[in-house]
Order: structure tokens, then C-alpha cells, then sequence
């Protein structure tokens, strides 16, 4: 009791220190709940309906698609510029597959297991067409082949380890297929069920034929808006803002975008930069026109193509030495010569010219033995049977070959980077004539029987040095230095701006950058650079960045920023202000032409006449005296019968009109079939409706900030 009557005494103090500690208990909480949601967003790529994608499940969605990439078109790698298509296209994807889960959900649209074997039993989706299970024999996806490699998998993966890496790649490629080939179903299903809803009728048919085959020939009055100086037009704020708000939804916009000025300046050889690599030029000149070893002279110069001595056609040579060689003899050797679309220095020596074909079958039979000794005997043994009639086939089959004909084409070797003295040996027999040959390699020999030589070509050996014309550290360090002198002195965009000229450099615009684009001013290697752009203040100045192939120097200025919705009027002022112009000179014209009652009369009020043939109400005239289309006037024309004079003056984009409708016929040797024209209308409907994704995205409340990370 003692205690507790302590305790009833210090009970304003312990509230006090409980609540401070609750407090404290409570802040820390939220502290560490704050840190945990910041650190969620700083990892978000980016959110569609609210579900949210972070930057480690997006990148296994890129790696998953690039992976398909290499697979289907055996590559190793791809450039920067696939990469980026391949970010664009998983982005794409991954959002229309969350808005289109999102709706068919509601719509109890469903994809399951029983209709996608279905489909891979019916075996006729073009997406199957790209997989290794398509029966060689009937071209048809085959759903037991895939069944087999499947039970294989399993097993495979399991019990040899060498071949399941090879499973595993073909396995995820299959998954990949099938996830795609479950979302293009459920699309599919959207679409039919909106399709379904679009109908025609023979009324709307027989409408929709008219206004495509009635035809009217007019005599047109004409006075474009140009012949009214725009000074003679006023226009006040007040003008501005009422025709803004009149089409204020033209000026919406769904995505931030921001505007900058910038300076990219690109730094290139110095003189003493291109003198330097001119005497190394100019030194494998001399030395291939003293007949040095051509391999060695290429090598030294550093050349970007190197020297196989295999002939080949001038098709895979670099186009600009394809455009000499074909004019040049044997032995002779260029002078030096520049080439602007690659930035080289070029020396060519023609060494040789032949006639080989492109295309040789032949059969061979390797010869190998525990010695080279051996093989060399083995393989004369073997030469000589074969030279005295021996059958072919059987002694490779003596052999553990098959020795039967195969095909060997230019395509195989001509645009190897290099080649090795045995593999051009073996090139050499193959093309060089027919008939039996015992060729020695370093390891072994081969006996090859050449039986037909097709599709005879002239080839050339060449010796080729191409340089590129490069700057040296010390050019790009002067460069460096001196746009950084530039950059620290122009710390806000007006600065930046004004300080250009000094400095020898060119102010850049551009209005409307998105997030979404890889690249600043189409230069490579500027992602920090974009990053910058969507995080500065207006007016404020980048830091100097290196880009582009280590060649390019960039700053920017950020001179606006356009939030989601609308644009305020001072960033559309002078498109506006061309619309009042527009409305004012049409106003001005219509009070000229007033009272007008024919078409001599208006061109008394100084109108252009001519006659205008054919118009319909389904295509916008186009008028050659305003040089604009004009569907306002269509309309017009439509509405008016035949003999009779509008008095009424149209508003045109280009001009304003009266007209008179001289003939209306229907176009000759058409019939009106309504089952035709209503298929015609359920069509065009169905094009209207195959753009509902993107009203879909605009309602989608999508996040895109890949920026942040790629």
C-alpha cells in the first residue's frame, strides 16, 4: 500500500515520463517506418493501378526477355541502343499486362489450364511457330514434342549435370512463351468481347455509302487568312485567355515533361593530332610498297581491319574501300585518304585478284594417328586408294565417317575478323580448284574430294589500314578544361547562355523531354544527365558531364517544367495566339463577304474563283488556292443541294470560303450492297476501339521512373 500511495503521488510525474517514453517509442516507429517507405519508393521502378515494380523484379523481366533475344537470334550481346528497346518493350508489356489483368478481373475473364492446351493441341498461334517444337515435317507446332522435352527436363536436370544448363535455357524460354501466350489470349478475349459490342445497321449503311459516293462539284470563292498582314490584326491577354479556355483540353498533357537548353560539344583530333597519325599512314604506305609482310605492316599501324590473306569479295569489305578496289591493279597501293562517315585515314594495297566461286560441295575424311608421323603416312596411304578409284564413302566409314557430299560457302569465312594459316589452308583447297587433295595441318591432315565449284566470283586479297582519326589525351585535356571553365562560370541558364559565345560553343534547345527517353540530345551515356534534369529547379545548371563514346562534353540548363494536366497559357501563348489571329482574320473576312450572294460576287470582294471537282463528305477537300484540307467545307458542301449558292461564309484552317454546288452525282459504277457497307462500318469501328488501351494507360495512373535506374 506504501507503494501504491508512492506511487498516487508522483502520478503527474510518471504520466509525464511514460508519455515521453511512449512518445519516443511511437517516433522511432515512425522514423523507422518512414525510412522502410522511403527506402521502398527509392527502389520502385515504377507503379501501374497502384501495384508497384521494383527495380530487381523489373531488371529480371529485362534479363528474362534479353536472354529470349540471344537465344532466337544467337547472339552474345546486345548494343546499348538494343538494351534500351528491350527496357522499352518489357515496360510496355508489364503495363499493358497489369491494365489488362486488371479489367478482365472485373469482367471474370479468365485464361486456364484446359484453353492453353487446347491451344497448343490446335497448335496454330503464330507465337508457337517460334519455338524448337515445330514438326519438321508437317511445319506445324507439335504438343508431343513438347510434352517429351518437358519429361526430359525433369529427368535431365537431375541426373546430368553437363546438359542441364542447356535444358535450363530452352526451359525458361518455354515459360517465357507460355506467359506470353496466356496474356496475348486474355487480350484477345477483351478485344472479342468489345468487338461484340460495336454494331451496324442498314441505315447507318446507307448513310455511310452516301457520304462516300456522293460526289459534288462546286464553285469555290476563296481568301486565305495570309493575305491579311498579322499586324493588322490586335490581339490583347484577354483575347489569349478566353480562346484558352475555350480549348483548354487541347492543351492537357498525361506526363510530365520538362524543358532545357544545353551545350554538347564533341571533341575531336587537333591538328597535331591528325599529322601524327598521317606520318603512321604514310609509313604503312612505303612499307606495303616495298613489299613488307603485309600481316606485320596492318598489325603495326594498328589498322581496324585486320589481314587474313584469304580472298574474299568486295561485299564485306568497309564500303569506302569496296568503292576502290573493284578500279585498282594488282600490286598497287593508295595514298593515304580520308573517309568523313567512319572518321578514318585509309592506305589499300591490291595484292592479288582471283575467280573462285562462292559455293563448293565436296566430301572429306580426317586423318589423325597416335604420331604425326603416322598420320602423315595414314593420310598418303588413304590418298593414293582414293586417287586409284577406292570408294569414298567406304573408307571414311572405315574411318568412323561419313564422308558423303556436303556444302561450303564464302559466306562461311569471308567476314571472320582473322583467320589462321591452318584454316586458310583448308579454305585455299576447297576453292582453289576440284579434285582430290591431301591437305597437312599442324595437328593432322585431311583429305578432301571437291566435286563441284558454283557461282564463280572474283575475290581479292588486300592489305587494309584503317585508322580512326582520334584525339590524343592531350587534346581532350585542353578540351576539358576548357568547357569546364565554361561551365563554372555559367551558373544559371541566362549565364549559360550569354557566356556561349565567348567561349566558341552553341546553345541548344529542347521543349518536352520525357522521362522515358534513354538519352539527352541523342547522345549515348547521358543517363546521369537525365536523372539530373528530372530532379533540378528551373533556371539551375548542371554539373559538366563526359558522354557518348568518351567523346562528347555536356551541360544543361533546366528552363521549364510542365507538370501533369494542363499547360499554363504562358507556355502555349503563341499557339493560342495563332488561333485568335485565325478567328480575327476569318471575323474580318466574313464582314468583307457580307451581303454576298454569288460566287462573282465574292470574287469582286476579291476572292480567288476555281472550279472544285469530286468532294464528299467523307474526305476533306483540299483547297490548292489555301493549300490546306478543309473538312468544315465538306460538310458545308454536303448540306447544300444542287444549283443552290451558301450564302453562309465557312470558317476554314487556311481561309474562309463560299461556294456554289454546280453538280451532285452519285460516283459512277458504284452499287450500294448494305451487307457490304455495314461490314465496312464494323471495321472502322473496331480500328476506332483497337486504341482502348490507350485510353485505358491515361486512367491507369502509371508511374514511370526507370529514368532513376537505367
Amino acid at each position: 500500500m506504501a507503494a501504491l500511495g508512492t506511487i498516487r503521488k508522483r502520478g503527474v510525474t510518471l504520466i509525464v515520463i511514460i508519455g515521453l517514453g511512449l512518445f519516443a517509442f511511437i517516433a522511432e516507429e515512425a522514423f523507422r517506418s518512414c525510412e522502410a517507405t522511403s527506402n521502398e519508393q527509392r527502389q520502385q521502378v515504377g507503379k501501374v493501378l497502384g501495384e508497384k515494380i521494383s527495380v530487381q523484379d523489373f531488371q529480371a523481366l529485362v534479363d528474362e526477355y534479353q536472354e529470349v533475344i540471344k537465344m532466337t537470334q544467337g547472339r552474345d550481346n546486345l548494343s546499348e541502343e538494343e538494351l534500351n528497346q528491350v527496357k522499352d518493350q518489357v515496360w510496355n508489356s508489364y503495363v499493358n499486362s497489369i491494365i489488362m489483368k486488371k479489367e478482365a478481373e472485373k469482367l471474370g475473364l479468365t485464361v486456364t489450364d484446359t484453353e492453353l492446351q487446347n491451344i497448343l493441341k490446335e497448335g496454330t498461334s503464330p507465337i508457337l511457330m517460334q519455338t524448337p517444337f515445330v514438326n519438321q515435317q508437317t511445319g506445324r507446332f507439335d504438343a508431343s514434342q513438347l510434352t517429351k522435352f518437358l519429361a526430359d527436363y525433369k529427368k535431365t536436370t537431375a541426373a546430368n549435370p553437363q546438359l542441364a544448363e542447356q535444358y535450363q535455357k530452352v526451359y525458361n524460354y518455354w515459360k517465357f512463351i507460355e506467359k506470353t501466350l496466356r496474356q496475348q489470349t486474355l487480350a484477345q478475349k477483351y478485344q472479342q468481347l468489345l468487338a461484340s459490342c460495336l454494331i451496324s445497321n442498314p441505315v447507318s449503311a446507307k448513310a455511310a455509302f452516301k457520304d462516300q459516293n456522293e460526289e459534288s462539284d462546286i464553285q469555290l470563292a476563296s481568301i486565305a487568312y495570309s493575305t491579311i498582314n498579322d499586324s493588322k490584326v490586335t490581339v490583347t491577354d484577354a483575347d489569349i485567355k478566353a480562346k484558352y479556355e475555350e480549348n483548354k483540353e487541347m492543351y492537357r498533357q498525361y506526363m510530365e515533361t520538362r524543358d532545357i537548353k544545353y551545350v554538347d560539344f564533341q571533341v575531336k583530333a587537333s591538328a597535331a593530332d591528325r599529322k601524327a597519325l598521317m606520318a603512321t599512314m604514310v609509313e604503312a604506305q612505303k612499307n606495303l610498297q616495298a613489299n613488307e609482310d603485309p600481316a606485320q605492316v596492318v598489325r603495326k599501324a594498328q589498322s581496324q581491319v585486320s589481314f587474313t590473306g584469304v580472298p574474299v569479295s568486295s561485299k564485306v569489305m568497309p564500303r569506302d574501300i569496296a568503292a576502290k578496289i573493284d578500279s585498282m591493279s594488282v600490286g598497287q597501293t593508295t595514298a593515304p585518304f580520308e573517309t568523313v562517315y567512319d572518321n578514318t585515314l585509309n592506305v589499300v594495297k591490291l595484292i592479288s585478284s582471283v575467280q573462285i566461286p562462292d559455293s563448293v560441295e565436296y566430301c572429306q575424311i580426317q586423318v589423325g594417328a597416335e604420331t604425326i608421323e603416322k598420320t602423315r603416312q595414314r593420310a598418303d596411304s588413304i590418298y593414293k586408294a582414293l586417287a586409284a578409284g577406292a570408294d569414298f564413302e567406304a573408307i571414311a566409314k572405315k574411318y568412323g565417317q561419313e564422308g558423303k557430299p556436303q556444302w561450303f560457302t564464302s559466306n562461311m569465312y569471308e567476314a571472320a575478323p582473322t583467320i589462321d594459316a591452318d584454316t586458310k589452308k583448308y579454305i585455299e583447297a576447297l576453292t582453289q580448284s576440284e579434285g582430290l587433295k591431301n591437305v597437312e595441318f599442324t595437328q593432322g591432315n585431311v583429305i578432301v574430294k571437291v566435286t563441284t565449284r558454283k557461282s564463280m566470283s572474283t575475290k581479292y586479297v588486300a592489305a587494309i589500314v584503317k585508322h580512326t582519326i582520334d584525339f590524343s589525351k592531350a587534346t581532350y585535356s585542353a578540351a576539358y578544361n576548357k568547357f569546364s571553365q565554361y561551365v563554372s562560370e555559367s551558373q544559371n541558364a541566362e549565364a549559360l547562355v550569354n557566356n556561349a559565345k565567348k567561349y566558341g560553343y552553341t546553345v541548344l534547345e529542347r521543349a518536352d523531354i520525357l522521362n522515358s527517353e534513354h538519352n539527352v540530345a541523342g547522345v549515348r551515356s547521358t543517363h546521369e544527365a537525365m536523372k539530373w534534369i528530372f530532379d533540378a529547379e528551373k533556371s539551375e545548371v548542371s554539373p559538366l558531364y563526359e558522354c557518348g563514346n568518351n567523346d562528347h562534353l555536356l551541360v544543361v540548363a533546366l528552363t521549364g517544367i510542365h507538370k501533369e494536366g494542363y499547360r499554363d497559357i504562358a507556355s502555349v501563348k503563341d499557339m493560342v495566339k495563332q488561333e485568335v489571329i485565325r478567328d480575327k482574320k476569318y471575323d474580318m473576312l466574313k464582314e468583307k463577304l457580307a451581303g454576298v450572294t454569288s460566287v462573282e460576287a465574292a470574287k469582286g470582294k476579291g476572292a480567288q474563283v476555281a472550279l472544285v471537282p469530286q468532294v464528299t463528305f467523307a474526305a476533306p477537300a483540299f483547297i490548292q488556292a489555301t493549300g490546306a484540307s478543309e473538312p468544315a467545307l465538306s460538310g458545308a458542301i454536303a448540306a447544300t443541294k444542287q444549283g443552290q449558292f451558301c450564302p453562309r461564309v465557312i470558317k476554314g484552317n487556311a481561309g474562309a470560303y463560299m461556294f456554289k454546288v454546280v453538280k451532285k452525282a452519285q460516283r459512277s459504277g458504284v452499287k450500294f450492297d448494305t451487307k457490304a457497307t455495314e461490314a465496312q462500318l464494323k471495321q472502322q469501328a473496331l480500328q476506332a476501339a483497337s486504341r482502348f488501351m490507350n485510353e485505358l494507360y491515361l486512367k491507369a495512373d502509371v508511374e514511370d521512373n526507370r529514368y532513376l535506374f537505367f
